[in-house]
């Protein structure tokens, strides 16, 4: 059995679809644009005391700017709003959806699910199961998998799958700590990565593929876990702890492994038409590509201007590339989570 970076290749979960197509996604914009610039002024203080220079942000990460939610906007209300998007472009009658699945990290309590709040505010059928999926950044395409699972099992026609996520309160809060007078620079460091956060919303609507033969054929994909790590990131809503070198290394082995073992299943290294990767930073992109040998200029990015917007990342960047990529080409869909867990899956457009 090969290694790869300790890695034993030990079999990926597969997953095969037979009849789900995509049928719409969409997005929905954060309103208010906050820049790397500014939070570089909130924290000019602190960088000339402890020997740091603004710019890291831009510099580090690639990230010039994040979306902020005005004050009062609930994450629950973020995902109905790409929900309700998302059923519009589909033309589909909102009592036909089956399963609603809302993926967001951010929820304002622990219960009840914000797929309650969404399902409620869409006005969806009381027979429309619903609930909520969370696994980190990779939510979004772990719940395209259960929905699609439940549409081959012929248990729904369609399916709606939502996503809001905030970072308005994490970088305030985030802002306030690193502005006190015993701040270090490795204070900073530690609280990177909840200053490269963004917020946004996004929701796709999944179909029977032989009701809609011009949908976007959902092929299937593979799944991996690396759990051993999972205390190298942990979140909450005023901060994320993050050993930002360890989990961007264990993500990037993860991936590897993953990817060299997709070749038993899918023609993948074959070269796709595009990949959607999590947006991370310019430096997790540059890296991923590197170790995956797939050409950089496939890969669209938003981070630079939304930061990254956790599940919601790769459906808003699907979202807003979606006019540019040309029907029978091949997507590939590449997750990873906090965790650690990683999910690739494919879509034919």
């Amino acid at each position: 059995m090969c290694t790869v970076k300790g890695f034993q290749m030990a079999a990926n979960s597969v997953m095969t679809h037979r009849n789900v197509g995509v049928l719409t996604i969409a997005a929905v914009e954060a309103p208010e644009i906050v820049t790397s610039a500014w939070i570089d002024e909130q924290l000019a203080e602190t960088y000339e005391r402890t020997g740091l220079s603004a710019g890291i942000l831009a510099d580090l990460a690639g990230i010039e700017a994040r979306r902020w939610w005005p004050e009062g906007v609930t994450f629950d209300q973020s995902a109905a709003r790409a929900g309700r998007a998302a059923l519009d472009q589909s033309g589909i009658d909102p009592d036909k959806i089956g399963m609603l699945i809302s993926t967001s990290v951010c929820r304002d309590h622990l219960e009840p699910s914000v797929a309650c709040a969404v399902h409620n505010e869409l006005a969806l059928a009381s027979s429309c199961l619903n609930f909520d999926v969370g696994n980190a950044c990779l939510g979004f395409i772990n719940g395209m998998q259960i929905a699609a699972a439940a549409i081959d099992a012929g248990s729904i026609d369609y399916a709606l799958i939502v996503d809001g996520e905030g970072s308005r309160y994490t970088q305030q809060t985030t802002i306030e700590r690193l502005q006190r007078p015993d701040a270090t620079a490795n204070d900073v460091f530690a609280e990177f990565a909840s200053l490269t956060l963004g917020s946004g919303a996004a929701a796709a609507v999944l179909c029977r593929l032989d009701r809609h033969p011009d949908a976007h054929r959902l092929v299937g994909g593979i799944a991996r876990s690396a759990t051993q790590h999972n205390e190298l990131c942990i979140g909450d809503l005023d901060r994320m702890r993050t050993d930002s070198h360890g989990l961007m290394i264990a993500g990037l082995d993860l991936a590897e492994a993953a990817w060299k073992h997709s070749g038993h299943d899918f023609d993948w290294e074959v070269g796709m038409d595009h990949y959607i990767v999590h947006q991370v930073s310019q430096r997790h992109t540059n890296l991923l590509c590197e170790r995956l040998g797939i050409d950089p200029d496939r890969c669209p990015r938003t981070f630079p201007d939304y930061g990254n917007v956790g599940p919601a990342a790769i459906p808003i960047t699907l979202a807003s590339f979606q006019d540019q990529i040309e029907v029978g080409e091949r997507v590939l869909c590449m997750g990873i989570g906090s965790g650690l867990n990683t999910s690739f899956t494919e879509i034919v457009w």
